[in-house]
């Protein structure tokens, strides 16, 4: 019998570990002793195994030839463990668990007794043969030899024999260490052995790339290796998090929109709160590249549109520069700018070697970085004055990495970078109206010349600055030759304010006030313009990558304004307007396609429709838009006069109409399918906004509330077979804001009734029934908090037989008050992400298994949670994600609690959350960790795995 089986399962491996460190500290020699005694056992055990083969084989090979069989064989094991170990991802839970329990009654043993049973032994027929039963061997074999390799030193004998050579290359392939980092911790436990394990790690390194197979050997990186059409390619596994972004409706236009794709794609690049979106047009698909805590303040994308920088501002600013190709961020830059509020502009250079951004603190700062070489620090800074203004634009000369122009609305900075003392010169003259005795304007964006010896500034009066650059001789030392650049010139383009400055091929192009674009040459002669698409003031311009192709005769350019009258080739382009629109033009043929049209103004009202998969979204500029948000497909919308801004939407139950209240005090409503009026008049009872609307249960009344603290009802009667909504009465019974607005249906009937809660700390019932023609009446008042103020209120789910009205207040706690009596029956501890929640609502069922496990989403100042009913105070219950980093506007459920919807206000956003219920659990589960690791797990004392394997999890997955 074997020491693996007579060896006691009593015998604990925590008693085995105190005494090993009890003899670490007394013999410093101890590993050398313990390794020269495994190695004779190791012999005796090795000889007796040959002993019992047959008489005719060979007692006695040279050790090379030995090496080379073992290696041939080590090759074959390999892939048959690697197949086995694929398969062990996949086990069962009870699966895992069995195999644990196995590896713990084998890992109690003598680690020397338990590898003479599994490792592979070499005879004179070269084959391998296992001690272990077949169908043991064959499931434990990696994960055996995982164990040996991490948890004891036994395998520092077995890197220098050829009979554990193909085994020790097994357990590196299960699971594989730096070799660097396990080299060090020994050198550190063994003084004075320093060279002897280095060298034999060296050995075996050069053995393991001999023998390991060649589609092991990891190459090349994702990122090095990928296309441009892997990102939309890859395939998008279930997400085990309870809440993951699918979409974003609306983008910021006060920022950017880039083309980056062109080839057979038509795919963008645009921002959306702390989110950047690249959207394929074509697919209709979007891929967000998520990270930022805050909302993102800029970004750039390098020439050859592979490498995109986003960066942030508020606390704990970043800069993230991500792949294009495969979205995967390749460098962080945390803390960019510790003294300020984070990053007000950022550029890219040509050869995208180096980023330059100002801060946006009190006194800018301008940093340069050498992103690539993933370092934490700015190769260089500038700090520059307050009377230069802030610093809205900049930009890399295209011809020299080491040049860039900066301007603020009335400052143009010239900056010079000397590398090789990583010094960053500037030159700031002042240009006034004396300069050329004529107004020059506020400075919008500026460019270098395409003559590389001016630069170029626009301005809103529609005039363009030329500034002659001065560079000192390369030679000339730091001090005596810095660069300086002079105005020369005042060139008077246009009417119009110049909004925006690029160059393109061998043209300098501009967008203005009006919407037109320009083409001029070097000599600021005009080439061509595109002035009859009627298009808003132009915020951006983004050229395809792709040349432009040369005419045909099936070529259909626009000739330009030269005498000859050539064709004017251009490449294709991508438009944004201040009015949140974006067109792509294809310049064969002069094709104006209109590619995205999103609110303009902050968006504070969003609704879901009670049966089918539509979202209506609202926003002050007067826009209301309807998605199909399952197909993500825009279906109508309907703007309204200017002066009319949206301020709250609701559908009635039965989804026919909807109710939108606006800014100014009108309340509409709609017919939910063509956003008709339903009213031959809009009721205008209010001159305040109108911030809360609410159906009865059977569509019978709404109900309104607005900013005075005023609660208004409207009823249908029936007039000449038709139904039609009449104001009936409205009351202002609180001294404070109201905070929620809300039906429901007594006990004893199926009438509705109408209760409101007030910032007052009053909750107040109206009586329906006893209402009439300007008079609500009130049934009854109560206080729900003494100190702190309620934030919101809904029904309590069914889960018990007394019906519960959920309140919760600003100091996070979740009371329970009984519907009828209004008693609190119950306070309790509620979400803690940073502040209260400010909405609540219950996630809809669809089967009635489902009616004792419900669920409630909530939204508090920037974040979105999920919490598990029933409500016990239990902080382990609740999930939250930041969703708008400059505050949540609003909630939406779809109807069949699939999708939660937030409004990001001032963000003008609106993102798509998907909710996932199937893991059991609203707490995000831990990283998969492989039943290799667990079997490790399981047999090994945790501060030691922690010590030994920095990398490794430090949390096991729940049972499913």
């Amino acid at each position: 019998m074997s020491d693996a089986e007579e060896s006691p399962l009593g015998e604990t491996e925590e008693d085995g570990e105190t005494e090993m460190e009890e003899e670490e500290e007394e013999n410093p020699n101890y590993y050398a002793e313990v390794e020269s005694m495994q190695q004779e056992s190791k012999e005796d055990d090795t000889v007796a195994w040959r002993d019992s083969q047959e008489e005719g084989e060979e007692k006695e090979k040279k050790e090379e030839a030995v090496r080379e069989e073992t290696v041939e064989k080590a090759g074959t094991a390999q892939e048959e463990v690697a197949a086995e170990v694929q398969e062990e991802t996949t086990v069962k839970p009870q699966d895992i668990t069995e195999t644990v329990g196995t590896l713990e009654r084998l890992s109690l043993t003598d680690p020397q007794s338990v590898m003479s049973e599994t490792s592979p032994k070499t005879h004179g027929g070269g084959e391998l043969k296992h001690s272990l039963p077949s169908e043991l061997s064959s499931s434990l074999s990696s994960q055996i030899e995982f164990l040996d390799l991490e948890l004891t030193s036994f395998e520092e004998q077995q890197m220098s024999s050829p009979e554990s050579q193909s085994s020790r290359e097994l357990g590196d392939d299960t699971d594989r260490v730096p070799q660097d980092e396990l080299g060090q911790e020994r050198r550190d436990l063994e003084p004075g052995k320093g060279e002897t394990r280095q060298e034999k790690r060296v050995s075996y390194l050069a053995e393991e790339k001999e023998v390991q197979p060649e589609a092991d050997i990891p190459k090349d990186s994702l990122v090095s290796t990928t296309t441009e059409d892997i990102l939309f390619q890859k395939d998008e596994s279930a997400s085990v998090c309870p809440l993951t972004m699918t979409w974003s409706f609306g983008w910021n236009s006060s920022l950017p929109v880039y083309y980056i794709r062109d080839t057979n794609q038509r795919v963008l690049l645009y921002a959306s709160a702390h989110t950047a979106v690249i959207y394929d047009v074509f697919k209709n698909s979007q891929h967000h590249l998520q990270g930022h805590p805050n909302v993102i303040s800029c970004f750039c994308i390098s020439e050859d549109r592979r490498w995109i920088a986003t960066a942030d501002k508020g606390p704990n600013c970043l800069i993230i520069i991500w792949d294009s190709f495969t979205g995967i961020p390749v460098h962080t830059i945390f803390d960019s700018c510790p003294e300020g509020n984070g990053i007000r502009t950022i550029a890219i250079s040509r050869d995208a070697k180096y980023l330059a951004t100002i801060s946006d603190a009190e006194m800018q700062k301008v940093c340069i970085w050498r992103w690539t070489l993933a370092v934490e620090t700015p190769a260089c800074t500038l700090d520059l004055p307050k009377e230069y203004g802030f610093q809205n634009y900049l930009t890399f000369n295209p011809t020299n990495n080491k040049e860039l122009v900066s301007n603020s609305k009335t400052q143009a900075i010239y900056y010079l970078w000397y590398e090789e003392g990583d010094i960053l010169t500037h030159s700031a003259p002042l240009l006034t109206e004396k300069t050329f005795n004529k107004l020059v304007g506020k400075f919008s964006q500026s460019v270098f010349h395409l003559n590389l010896t001016q630069m170029l500034s626009a301005t809103m009066e529609g005039k363009l600055v030329v500034w002659d650059v001065d560079r000192p001789p390369p030679s000339a030392p730091t001090s005596l030759g810095l660069p300086y650049i002079r105005p020369c010139k005042l060139v008077h383009l246009q009417k119009e304010s110049i909004s925006v400055l690029t160059t393109v091929d061998s043209y300098i192009v501009t967008g203005d006030a009006k919407g037109h674009i320009k083409f001029y040459d070097h000599t600021l002669s005009i080439i061509h313009w595109y002035s009859h698409f009627k298009l808003s003031s132009i915020r951006c311009l983004s050229f395809s990558k792709t040349p432009a192709t040369p005419p045909t005769e099936n070529s259909n350019y626009p000739p330009d304004c030269t005498l000859k009258g050539d064709p004017f080739v251009i490449r294709n382009l991508v438009i944004g307007t201040s009015d949140a629109t974006v067109y792509h033009l294809t310049t064969d043929g002069t094709k104006l396609e209109k590619l995205l049209v999103e609110p303009k103004d902050a968006i504070y009202a969003i609704s879901c429709h009670p049966y089918q998969p539509l979202i209506a979204i609202g926003s002050f500029c007067g826009m209301i838009k309807v998605w199909d948000y399952e197909r993500k497909k825009y279906l109508f919308s309907r703007v309204f006069e200017k002066g009319l801004g949206v301020q709250s939407l609701t559908y009635n139950p039965e989804g026919a109409f909807l109710g939108a209240g606006f800014t100014e005090g009108t309340v509409y409503i709609l017919d939910a399918m063509s956003l008709e009026n339903e009213i031959p008049e809009p009721f205008k009872y209010s001159t305040t906004s109108v911030t809360h609307i609410s159906f009865s249960h059977d569509s019978q009344y709404m109900a309104t509330a607005d900013v005075s603290f005023t609660v208004a009802v409207y009823k249908v009667k029936v007039k000449s077979g038709k139904r039609v909504w009449e104001y009936l009465a409205r009351l202002r019974s609180h001294r404070k804001s109201i905070q929620s607005l809300l039906f429901g249906m007594h006990l004893d009937s199926s009438e509705p009734r109408l209760l409101s809660l007030g910032r007052d700390k009053l909750l107040i019932e109206y009586s329906l029934l006893k209402s009439y023609r300007d008079h609500l009446e009130v049934l009854d008042i109560h206080r729900t908090d003494q100190g702190s103020y309620p934030t919101c209120m809904i029904w309590y789910p069914p889960l018990i037989k007394e019906r519960f009205l959920i309140i919760s207040n600003s100091n996070y706690k979740v009371k329970l008050f009984n519907s009828t009596t209004k008693m609190c029956r119950k306070t309790l501890l509620g979400p803690v992400y940073g502040s209260p929640i400010e909405q609540i609502q219950i996630l809809p069922v669809k089967t009635t298994v489902e009616l004792q496990k419900r669920y409630l989403v909530f939204i508090n100042t920037d974040k979105v949670g999920l919490q598990i009913l029933p409500i016990d105070g239990n902080p382990h219950k609740t999930a939250a994600i930041i969703c708008h980093p400059n505050g949540v506007a609003g909630l939406a459920l779809a109807y069949d609690g699939h999708y939660a919807f937030t409004a990001g206000g001032p963000d003008r956003s609106v993102l798509q959350w998907e909710i996932n219920l199937s893991q059991g659990r609203v707490t995000p589960p831990c990283p998969p960790v492989a039943p290799e690791i667990l079997l490790a797990l399981s047999s090994v004392d945790p501060h030691q795995l922690d010590r030994r394997r920095p990398n490794l999890p430090k949390c096991v997955p729940q049972k499913q």
